[in-house]
This record gives structure tokens, C-alpha cells and sequence, in this order.
């Protein structure tokens, strides 16, 4: 049987950035003297890249790419603050030593490298794919597609693993199945994947198990 890979959303699936992502909206709220938004309302926001979460944190029609750069760069600022991998993510990971491991983010590839790295994650992963390595990103395929590409994995043993219905939407786009994490930040948009996971526990087992 051809080999294939476990491919991982990063916010909201394996790490923890909502605080660090609530301040950097809110510096660059602060600048347009806008008030304060709360994690609960950023996280509303978060799952489809910086461009849109910066336009949903904004009042409409306030978006420019000065603001995207202003934001990024407070982000860049205080990256790993606050942010931590959810419990159980460096142990399963451990786990899963020797299986090809892949990030698969909407994130910036530099920041999203830079956050594993920070968090002592990089060791874990063959490969990390932001954004910004693709033409497009999540949800539409060309990530996952790309990733398979360059880890040499065949995309119906592989597993797309997400929080949001962007990482389900390009997985099923490529071919591949897909696991929705609903600890995370986003939801399952209707979305049916061949796994469902409420805890990083539960993940564990459905991964070993494979």
C-alpha cells in the first residue's frame, strides 16, 4: 500500500494562539481608536487567514493592506506570548514519531515556522505549508495537494486534521479524509469527515488506530 501522511491545521488544532492573535487585533484596533475585542470574539474571526481575519475585526469597508501589514507586524511582536500547544499535543506527537507529519495553515509560513520553533514543535514535522506557499490556501486543495506531493504520500492513506471547516472543505477537494477537531476555534460547516474528534486524547486513539 502506497504511504501516506497525517497533514495538521496549526491554530486551533495544535497550538493555542488565540490570546496572542486577540492582542494583535485589538494594537491594531487601539490605532483607529476602535474598542477592545474579546477572545471569544476573535475567535469568531480566526480560520481563513490573516487578510480575513484583519477585514471580519474591522468595521466593513475599513480593510486596506496597510492595516494587513500593521496587524502582521504586531503579530510578528507577540507571537509566542501566550500561545501553548493544546495538552496532549507534544505526547501524541512523541507517538507519532516516524510517521511523515506535515503543518497545513492558513498562517504566514514564516510565523507559523517560527511559532513551531518557539514552542519546540519543528522537530515533529517534515514539512510546513502557510498561506502564503501556495498559490491559494485552504479550502481550496492546493496545500494538502502540494504537501502530499512533496512528503511522496497517496492522498486516501493520508489524514487532513482541522478545526475548521476550510481545513475539511480542501481535504475532500484533494481527495483526502479528513478529521474535524472541535476543541478548536472553527466549526465543521456542514461538512461530513470520516473522523470527529472532541479531544486531543480521542485524536490520539483514532490516529494510533489507523
Amino acid at each position: 500500500m502506497p504511504p501516506g501522511c497525517l497533514l495538521f491545521d496549526l491554530d486551533g488544532t495544535l497550538v493555542d494562539s488565540l490570546p496572542d492573535l486577540t492582542s494583535a487585533i485589538n494594537l491594531l484596533r487601539a490605532d483607529f481608536d476602535l474598542a477592545a475585542l474579546s477572545r471569544p470574539q476573535v475567535r469568531n474571526y480566526v480560520g481563513d487567514g490573516a487578510t480575513a481575519l484583519v477585514q471580519r475585526a474591522l468595521p466593513d469597508g475599513d480593510f486596506d493592506q496597510r492595516k494587513l501589514t500593521s496587524f502582521l507586524c504586531y503579530y510578528q511582536q507577540h507571537l509566542c506570548e501566550l500561545s501553548s500547544p493544546y495538552p496532549g499535543i507534544r505526547e501524541m506527537l512523541e507517538q507519532l514519531h516516524g510517521y511523515p507529519l506535515a503543518v497545513v495553515t492558513n498562517k504566514p509560513r514564516q510565523m507559523a515556522a517560527q511559532l513551531l520553533e518557539n514552542l519546540g514543535l519543528t522537530r515533529y514535522f517534515q514539512l510546513v505549508l502557510g498561506g502564503d506557499s501556495c498559490a491559494q490556501k485552504k479550502p481550496h486543495p492546493a496545500p494538502v495537494i502540494e504537501a502530499l506531493h512533496q512528503l511522496k504520500a497517496e492522498n486516501q492513506n493520508s489524514l487532513m486534521i482541522g478545526d475548521h471547516h476550510t481545513d475539511l472543505r480542501a481535504a475532500k477537494a484533494a481527495g483526502v479524509p479528513a478529521c474535524f477537531c472541535s476543541w478548536g476555534y472553527g466549526n465543521d460547516g456542514g461538512e461530513t469527515p470520516a473522523f470527529a474528534a472532541s479531544s486531543v486524547a480521542e485524536l490520539r486513539q483514532i490516529l494510533l488506530n489507523r
